[in-house]
């Protein structure tokens, strides 16, 4: 067991037959102020570009009612989750999980375990098909922003997104080659930064159209749709939508296990969620509610590359390069416990093959040398390939990033942490407490289904026409 104040800090999503297992000591210094800062970078993201789209098919009540109320569920997911970092007692358990598969493994056993960690992979996995999707929407909107700006509004700058997925996935397949390449500090600071600006341009030029408009557009019910049908696969896409801009459960307890204590880790990090929350939900309103009012039924899917805004061009070609420097990192950032996942099982199945064990010095000319092993090089650009691959199948922005957020809401946001909350707390069947988590579990699961249906069913409807 570690000390009040040393241990080890494990990386991103693994887990240990311990939950306090000590290899190397490191001190912990975090305090709620970093934690609020790492909050927010993992929250902001990809997602922020969708929800002006999502608002517009809600309407001007439901729309920002909902993004409050998975605001409120991603509070209570996150109170849930920071008791069970440590066991027995929340505050002062001897016992620490530092990560959420970990935790799953702890709390609820190995088959939950290995069930949580295919639903994690997948999550990684999406993420990372949607930010070679997006990248590639911004790399065509600033090719046809300067079309517009030169040949007029009217003209056609018409180009498609193959090219610009192959050549992202070409930058990714040598960027996954550079040794702890994620690890690199400025990495999460640049992703930050850009995160930050390209929002900000977008809500900014949201504020700038309705003034210029002189009016807000939208409507109570939102977008009207050819049939009740339609209106409702709309409704349940935009649910996945703001589904996949909110939750970040799985980085919750790593974030924990940085901080410092006392004061009791679980209180800091239950007011640094608050916190953090209540700014990117204003934010997310901001930038969402800016742009259903300056477009209306005419809000873009994706407020920096539908074509919303044609004027100034340069600061739109500014927010969607940012868009493409952020998600070149993200992109990694996602796909890395991928790869540690399989190398690490390849190096347990296979322990003395050279393919998987051995390491070979290559050198460029003017370049340091570097150590390149085949088994890294064959299964991260196969991957590579597969997910960009994936995504020239799929380039539908609002279905995708929908399905996905759908497709993780529950398990990973409200499931898994309600179940672990049970055993640590040890609450019996039939309490009210039980009840109430019980009940919010299962209006979440309904919550899933429907963005999951709608999202699937616009995908199809996408990729058939």
């Amino acid at each position: 067991m570690g000390s009040e104040e040393e241990d080890q800090q494990s990386p991103l999503l693994t887990s240990s037959s311990q939950p306090d297992e000590i290899e190397e000591p490191l001190k912990r210094t975090g305090t709620l102020w970093t934690s609020i800062a790492y909050i927010i970078t993992g929250v902001i993201g990809a997602g922020v570009l969708s929800l002006a789209w999502s608002v517009a098919q809600l309407g001007w009540i439901a729309g920002p009612l909902l993004m409050i109320a998975f605001a409120g569920i991603t509070i209570v997911s996150t109170n849930l989750l920071c008791d069970c970092y440590r066991y027995p007692d929340p505050e002062c358990g001897p016992a620490r999980n530092r990560s959420f598969m970990e935790a799953v493994k702890y709390y609820l056993g190995e088959k939950s375990h290995k069930v949580c960690g295919v639903i994690v992979q997948e999550s990684l996995c999406g993420t990372a098909i949607a930010y070679i999707i997006t990248s590639a929407s911004s790399i065509k909107a600033i090719q046809r922003s300067n079309c517009y700006h030169k040949e007029g509004h009217q003209a056609a700058c018409d180009y498609g997104d193959t090219f610009y997925m192959l050549l992202f996935g070409l930058v990714q397949i040598v960027v996954s080659q550079i040794p702890d390449f994620h690890n690199m500090e400025w990495l999460s600071v640049v992703a930050a930064l850009m995160s930050f600006t390209y929002s900000f341009i977008g809500f900014s030029l949201g504020v700038a159209k309705v003034i210029e408009n002189g009016k807000i557009m939208g409507s109570i019910t939102g977008v009207p749709a050819s049939s009740l049908a339609n209106k409702l696969w709309l409704v349940f896409q935009a649910l996945g939508d703001i589904a996949f801009a909110y939750p970040y459960s799985i980085i919750v307890l790593e974030i924990q296990d940085t901080l410092k204590s006392p004061p009791p880790e679980n209180k800091t990090m239950k007011r640094a969620s608050k916190v953090a929350i209540f700014v990117t939900t204003f934010f997310y309103l901001c930038c969402g509610c800016f742009g259903y009012a300056a477009f209306g039924n005419d809000t873009p899917g994706n407020l920096l590359t539908g074509f919303g805004f044609y004027e100034p061009y340069w600061l739109i070609d500014f927010a969607n390069a940012c868009i493409v420097l952020h998600l070149v990192g993200g992109y990694q950032i996602f796909s890395q416990p991928i790869f540690a996942f399989a190398e690490g099982w390849f190096a347990k199945k296979f322990p003395n093959s050279g393919f998987v064990i051995n390491f070979y010095t290559f050198k460029l000319p003017l370049l340091p040398g570097f150590q390149l092993n085949l088994l890294r090089l064959c299964f991260r650009t196969a991957y590579v390939i597969s997910t960009t691959g994936i995504a020239m199948l799929f380039p539908y922005f609002n279905s995708v990033l929908g399905l996905l957020g759908a497709l993780n809401f529950w398990p990973l946001t409200v499931y898994f942490p309600v179940e672990m909350y049970f055993v640590q707390k040890k609450i019996g069947a039939w309490t009210r407490k039980w009840i109430v988590l019980r009940t919010f579990s299962f209006v979440c699961f309904l919550v899933t289904v429907v963005g999951f249906i709608g999202s699937l069913e616009g995908l199809i409807s996408a990729k058939l026409s």
